[in-house]
């Protein structure tokens, strides 16, 4: 079972990113499904959250009017669209089924001022 972060990169405030999660070995489809950030030296913090039908979402009072959590069942993804980014989302995003204790590697988000 693999969960595969890709999409990131270095960006300028204000611009936007769009983050992808593949998840490979079984289906997540019946699952909520998360992303999460840990900056230098901080801890990792819950970033959005989205249901397995994908009606319901939430996010972090930091992202949210900014950050875009979807998910395409049918090909077993889940998607951040980050716009308006600022330099204090700079992190490491990980991607995770947390009911089923499945993290993804991260990858890096790098806003420079």
């Amino acid at each position: 079972v693999q969960l595969q972060a890709s999409g990131g990169g270095l960006v300028q405030a204000g611009g936007s990113l769009r983050l992808s999660c593949a998840a490979s070995g079984r289906t997540f489809s019946n699952y909520a499904m998360s992303w999460f950030r840990q900056a230098p030296g901080k801890e990792r913090e819950h970033v959005a959250t989205i249901s397995w039908s994908g009606i319901s979402t939430y996010y972090a009072d930091s992202v949210k009017g900014r950050f875009t959590i979807s998910r395409d069942n049918a090909n077993n993804t889940v998607y951040l669209q980050m716009n308006s980014l600022k330099p204090e989302d700079t992190a490491v995003y990980y991607c995770a089924a947390v009911n089923l204790g499945y993290w993804g590697k991260g990858t890096q988000v790098t806003v420079s001022s």
